[in-house]
């Protein structure tokens, strides 16, 4: 497979890159002797306890070290770097106390705020301190039902500053949704958003929050975060105040910022439960915090004083790696609501106002963008704009290609993908590298990722294959919440292959180094024996302007299995033989003829979690019988109905 070379670095902004910074590092440090990216990826994963502490001295990390830089465990889940350190993830965070911008904060049109880092740092110091008189302690939990929001970004660091847990979910889901979560980790605390606005409209959350807060007898307290407005509400089973009243009044507390373990942990972040009862999975402090400072300060070239947004909810793990992006002394922007409302390009008119150096977004956005037609070269001036991030899905080449004609040609597009499972990235770009049209520019530094066969055999470039990562990381988790002899973690990473971390993508390595990811493992299509990621039929689809969305599965048939692909088209279109021979030559003249589906039939829409993604083993259940569970965690389940009992899936 051959990209076409889309961008590349001028040699003064090489030279001006953290990239560069940290390997001249390296270089004084360790002997280092690489010429390019690649090659210091490839010391990292053959140097990781030299490479981790490379981080930690170049991120500045307040702590200390200890006496060793590993424990070398035999077990791939009980290694542990820096076993011995002490630090305070928030202490990491807090650091500036100006009156420069830390967080500015848009609702849709309605509302914005800019908090500066001295008014973040005395407002965690008074939550802090209201939150240990409330009686929370050291390994408690403390949930948010909250909204991207700036007193959730100070909840979270106040209940990890005394050395408590932060758990969230957004404030759109249902009740059993949240259920679902809180009810696990038992918080004694919850914070809550009073409501929210999508697309201008009000949705008013007191009778969600009185009916999670009475169905979790462990929450001793509710903690009322207002943006629509609307007061307390009433009929509580618990003690409940607004954000304000419950802060520490009169005289600024002061935060001691206690040491902890670098396994203390910090966040439970939840899987999004398509497949049954969300996973809770625990992050510690010290990993969570290297991690992305790796990816922040050298993949993504984030400086102190930049404006840094990245587009997500608290249900998503973007939102806990956006706020690391405050340890890095820049600015974090966070929007509300729908990414385009009340126009579809208002995220670039905060772009111009806010000077955004960094703008996180997700495949999906992009293309949605391309296929409205908004050209922002033409309409915005993005003249501080250095880098896009996306994730969330494979970036296709139309997209890719679009994003230098019609946003900004000189820019780094950095795409990469990892997950909830690591609070990070398993591939990811860099600033010094060319980027090449659909692929990500290669692997996390540190991140020993091989494309391996269902025999556990590393396959050469070209071939498809299963992401595993063969050696321990800074960021995996430290456990799963309730998990006796972490009997669940194994079992979701290291039952397929050896002590080495099994991902669930579908994996290839390009010829310069670059990484294509096909889909989810659990997703692959196998007609005739053939594996086929998801993601190469979504590219050609694409091309195909009368589509707005597409979802590919495999159908067992005959002894066999075909593909089947649904599409949802625009407003007005419908379905007949000409289009389906349109998409179907597409498919056929981009890929091959294997990738061509047997039936191609159109839906009002298709599934997807509460983060945007593509719930493809939802609609591969349906149309072969088998009942979705936890239909909450699918943030529009009413769509399921159409893929039951199709007519042309009996033929």
């Amino acid at each position: 497979m051959t990209h076409k070379l889309l961008w590349e670095p001028t040699e003064e902004r090489i030279q001006n890159s953290n990239a560069i910074k940290f390997i001249q590092l390296v270089k004084d440090t360790y002997g280092y002797n690489g010429k390019t990216f690649n090659d210091l990826w490839k010391w990292s994963v053959t140097h990781p306890k030299e490479f981790w502490n490379a981080v930690w001295d170049f991120g500045g990390v307040i702590g200390d070290k200890g006496g060793r830089l590993a424990n070398d465990a035999e077990k791939f889940w009980e290694y542990r770097y820096f076993p011995d350190a002490k630090l305070n993830f928030a202490e990491n965070f807090l650091q500036r106390r100006d009156d420069g911008p830390a967080i500015i904060f848009y609702c849709e049109d309605k509302i914005k705020k800019v908090y500066s880092w001295k008014q973040l740092y005395e407002t965690v110091a008074r939550l802090a301190d209201a939150l240990k008189k409330a009686g929370i302690k050291e390994g408690d939990v403390v949930s948010g039902y909250v909204a991207n929001m700036p007193e959730t970004t100070m909840a979270a660091l106040a209940t990890i500053s005394i050395g408590a847990i932060w758990s969230s979910c957004s404030p759109d889901f249902g009740v059993p949704g949240a259920l679902d979560r809180f009810s696990q980790v038992k918080p004694k605390i919850l914070f809550a958003v009073d409501g929210y606005y999508y697309k201008s409209k009000v949705f008013d959350n007191a009778e969600k929050i009185k009916s999670v807060v009475e169905q979790v007898p462990s929450i001793e307290k509710t903690i009322i975060i207002p943006l629509i407005n609307t007061g307390l509400p009433k009929g509580c089973r618990t003690e409940t105040v607004m954000f304000d009243d419950f802060l520490t009044k009169g005289e600024l507390p002061e935060l001691t910022f206690k040491k902890y373990p670098f396994a203390q942990p910090i966040y439970i972040l939840f899987t999004s439960g398509t497949t049954g009862v969300p996973k809770c999975i625990v992050h510690g402090a010290g990993g969570t915090l290297l991690q992305h400072k790796k990816e922040q300060l050298i993949h993504c070239d984030i400086k102190k004083n930049d404006m840094v947004f990245y587009f997500t909810t608290c249900s998503w793990m973007m939102w806990n790696w956006t706020t690391s992006i405050l340890s890095q002394g820049a600015t974090v922007i966070q929007y509300e609501g729908n990414p385009m409302y009340p126009k579809a390009d208002i995220l670039f008119d905060i772009a111009d106002e806010c000077g955004m150096t960094f703008f996180g977004t997700s495949a999906k956005y992009l293309d949605t963008i391309l296929t409205l037609n908004i050209v922002p070269s033409k309409t915005h001036k993005l003249k501080e704009l250095r880098t896009i991030g996306s994730t969330g899905s494979p970036l296709c080449s139309e997209v890719c290609d679009f994003v230098y004609r019609d946003i900004k040609k000189d820019l780094h597009l950095n795409s990469f993908s990892g997950g909830t499972d690591i609070v990070s990235s398993f591939c990811m770009g860099n600033p010094i590298s060319p980027v090449y049209s659909g692929e990500m520019q290669g692997f996390g530094l540190g991140m020993n990722v091989k494309v391996y066969d269902e025999n556990q055999k590393e396959l050469p470039v070209g071939k498809q294959g299963e992401l595993t990562c063969v050696t321990p990381f800074a960021s995996q988790p430290i456990k799963f919440w309730n998990d006796e002899n972490n009997k669940k973690l194994i079992k979701a990473y290291f039952e397929k292959f050896d002590n080495c971390w099994c991902h669930g993508d579908w994996l290839e390595r390009t010829e310069h180094d670059g990484v294509f990811i096909s889909g989810r493992a659990d997703a692959v299509l196998n007609p005739s024996g053939v594996r086929i990621g998801t993601a190469e039929i979504y590219s050609q689809v694409q091309k195909v302007e009368e589509v707005v969305e597409c979802c590919a599965v495999g159908q067992k048939w005959n002894n066999d299995e075909r593909i089947v692909l649904f599409v949802v088209l625009r407003d007005g279109i419908k379905l007949n033989d000409d289009l389906k021979n349109k998409i179907k030559k597409v498919i056929r003249n981009n890929a091959t003829p294997r990738h061509v589906p047997s039936k191609i039939i159109q839906v009002s829409g298709v599934p997807k979690t509460h983060n945007g993604k593509l719930i493809e083993i939802a609609v591969k259940n349906v149309i072969h019988g088998i009942e979705v569970v936890n239909k909450d965690s699918i943030a529009n389940p009413e769509v399921l109905d159409e893929f039951k009992n199709i007519p042309e899936l009996q033929f």
